[in-house]
């Protein structure tokens, strides 16, 4: 290894433990923390909403269903940066604004939408027989769902969980304009302090900007298999 090798190497280790032992830790962990309450908060919502409203337009026939199905999924078409002002002053009238409440509700209007369209063709690639022999057999129509369709849908729900989580944590413009403060601030927003008027610290958002990737890509490693069977689910007919 050659003198600037070694020298860039310990240019490196300095970088990371400026972020995770020396003073920007504190700063960095609470944006961390504020990261994972928000991606992980806005997926148990969202899999739970798009898990039982999914199955509800997948199964029941109901007046103006399709036509619902269809306003619900073509808000997907409308930007972020269309509602962004009415959002802002709902936000400041009901007092959400820099909460971890207010980012969760616009992070499940946003996604939620996608996932319901996605479970819903999970479900329907599950054969109705399955469910109709666990009533026959005594299970209500909530248990058949718990029992039988969940478990048979299980790589659709976590390529949707995983989803919402990788969409979450990658978000900048939302809290950038609602999280504005330290309580709140996740770390996509946090890289951008490294940029100043006059200079911009390269080492340390290097550093945070691969500290910030490791969960997601950790996450997507685990759960590699569930993945390519949620993508491939319904492919073929039961």
């Amino acid at each position: 290894m050659t003198v600037e090798h070694y020298a860039s190497l310990l240019g490196a280790v300095s970088h990371y433990k400026g972020m995770v032992v020396q003073s920007l830790w504190p700063v960095f962990r609470l944006a961390a923390w504020n990261s994972i309450v928000a991606a992980v908060v806005t997926t148990v919502v969202v899999v739970v909403l798009s898990a039982m409203a999914g199955y509800a337009f997948a199964r029941f026939n109901f007046p103006g269903k399709n036509l619902l199905f269809g306003v619900v999924v073509a808000t997907m078409a409308l930007p972020a940066y269309a509602v962004m002002i009415p959002l802002y002053r709902i936000m400041i009238s009901t007092h959400l604004l820099d909460t971890h409440v207010g980012l969760v509700l616009i992070y499940t209007s946003a996604f939620a939408p996608l996932a319901l369209w996605l479970m819903r063709g999970y479900y329907s690639a599950v054969p109705v027989s399955l469910e109709e022999a666990a009533m026959i057999d005594g299970c209500s129509r909530f248990e058949a769902l718990v029992r039988i369709v969940l478990p048979s849908a299980i790589p659709g729900v976590v390529a949707v969980a995983l989803l919402t989580f990788l969409s979450v944590w990658s978000q900048f413009l939302i809290p950038l304009v609602f999280a504005p403060t330290n309580s709140t601030r996740p770390l996509t927003v946090l890289l951008t302090e490294f940029v100043t008027k006059y200079s911009i610290n390269y080492g340390l958002m290097t550093a945070a900007g691969i500290l910030t990737m490791l969960p997601p890509i950790l996450l997507v490693l685990f759960l590699n298999r569930y993945i390519v069977s949620g993508l491939t689910a319904g492919a073929v007919k039961g």
